[in-house]
């Protein structure tokens, strides 16, 4: 990795002019191979498929008459992408068509894909919710079943994936969910909040070793989208499962939330639905 791409050269942590006309050049890329090889995972035969959902809830531009607009932004940023995004060079370049005239929401749509396209290093899919759409925004829960409730003594907050195990004679499948995800920001330490759902088939986890490992993530310092490849490659090696899919929701920071989907099979699409915390 570069330098100029590493995470510490980021905007992360440093104070910021914001700017509220358009730049692209805000916008930080950073290599996802770095924290892949980390963790075992071959940048050229991934063991998953997946996207990473940002939702961008302080979007504004002018019209071409210098009337603000607001809207909702989705963008799906796929996991086979040679990087991903840092989130505050993301808010920064959004903030930049704070003062901007543009000439259409298609112009803008087109703009926001081209600009993110070329950040990410493939095709980026971008939408914008206007306000005669904002009612269809709901509050959902993650679908599954909660290991929340389980009565467990921890006292080690870091993710060990030696706590995880499985029971190879009883195959399973289910959906387990838990609101308990915390992790930290890789630079700043700043915490990161979250939701997880793990859908498998395969030898039976053991939910208390999966809670206990999960919340092991509390003091961890990583990126949401790796965060979540992490969680992913530590059940596939360990526990063995047919099938798997980790999907996360993490609440939003400066407007923006992130919410990485991986997948070793054609799962169904993962809903961009909205959580009571984000």
């Amino acid at each position: 990795m570069k330098n100029e791409q590493k995470p510490e050269f980021s905007p992360l942590g440093k104070k910021v002019e914001y700017q509220d006309q358009y730049d692209p050049a805000l916008l930080f890329p950073i290599p996802r191979k770095g924290k892949r090889d980390e963790i075992g995972v071959n940048e050229d035969a991934l063991p998953f498929f997946g996207v990473d959902i940002w939702n961008g809830f302080e979007l504004s531009w002018l019209n071409a008459k210098g009337k603000p607009q607001v809207g909702i932004a989705t963008f799906r940023i796929p996991a086979d992408t040679p990087n991903l995004i840092e989130s505050k060079s993301f808010k920064l370049y959004l903030n930049s068509y704070n003062q901007t005239r543009v000439a259409s929401v298609e112009t803008l749509v087109s703009q926001l894909t081209m600009d993110l396209s070329n950040a990410a290093g493939r095709p980026v899919e971008v939408s914008v919710a206007l306000p005669r759409d904002f009612s269809r925004e709901t509050i959902a829960a993650l679908d599954g079943e909660s290991i929340d409730d389980l009565d467990i003594e921890v006292s080690d907050y870091h993710p060990d994936p030696s706590r995880l195990n499985a029971d190879p004679a009883r195959i399973v499948e289910e959906t387990l969910t838990s609101d308990l995800l915390k992790s930290n920001c890789l630079v700043t330490g700043q915490p990161d909040w979250g939701s997880v759902q793990i859908r498998y088939r395969g030898p039976k986890l053991d939910r208390e070793a999966l809670l206990r490992y999960l919340i092991g993530f509390r003091q961890h310092n990583e990126f949401h989208e790796q965060c979540v490849e992490r969680i992913f490659t530590d059940i596939m090696r360990i526990c063995r499962p047919e099938t798997l899919t980790v999907y996360a929701r993490y609440t939003r920071r400066g407007g923006l939330d992130i919410n990485p989907y991986r997948s070793n099979h054609k799962d169904r699409e993962p809903a961009n639905i909205r959580t009571a915390r984000q």
